[in-house]
């Protein structure tokens, strides 16, 4: 997937008034998903998405000397996206299923299984809902 096409994706599923919108919930969802995983399997993910989208991931590697891999949940993921995107936390957690959504179609093989893989289960529904799945 290229880099516009996936900003469109987001963009449409979303139902954002403008690219820029997409592009900070992409930016958004990206960095925390990046803190949350291990930075190996960052790196894997982000190898699969167009480069500018994909340093998203790669940009906690080294941000503030914390790396990857931090331990937190659900309700902490929705709360940096949320601040980032500029959203309040139901809007950040559609927008984070979106994201995910459009990120696992534009990446190849079992990769997005190992990201669900290494959530915990509270994380992985977010991984899983996809654009119109209902979350419990």
């Amino acid at each position: 997937m290229r880099h516009d096409e996936f900003i469109g994706q987001v963009q449409a599923r979303a139902k954002l008034s403008g690219r820029d919108k997409a592009e900070r919930a992409i930016r958004a969802t990206l960095e925390t998903l990046g803190e949350r995983v291990p930075e190996g399997l960052a790196d894997n993910v982000a190898a699969q998405l167009p480069h500018e989208i994909g340093e998203h991931l790669r940009r906690t590697e080294v941000y503030g000397g914390l790396g990857t891999g931090e331990r937190f949940g659900r309700e902490e993921f929705l709360h940096r996206v949320a601040e980032r995107a500029g959203a309040d936390e139901p809007q950040a957690a559609y927008l984070a299923r979106v994201v995910l959504e459009v990120t696992a179609e534009a990446t190849e093989g079992s990769v997005m299984q190992k990201v669900r893989d290494s959530l915990s289960p509270d994380l992985r529904e977010l991984v899983t809902a996809g654009s119109s799945g209902r979350m419990g």
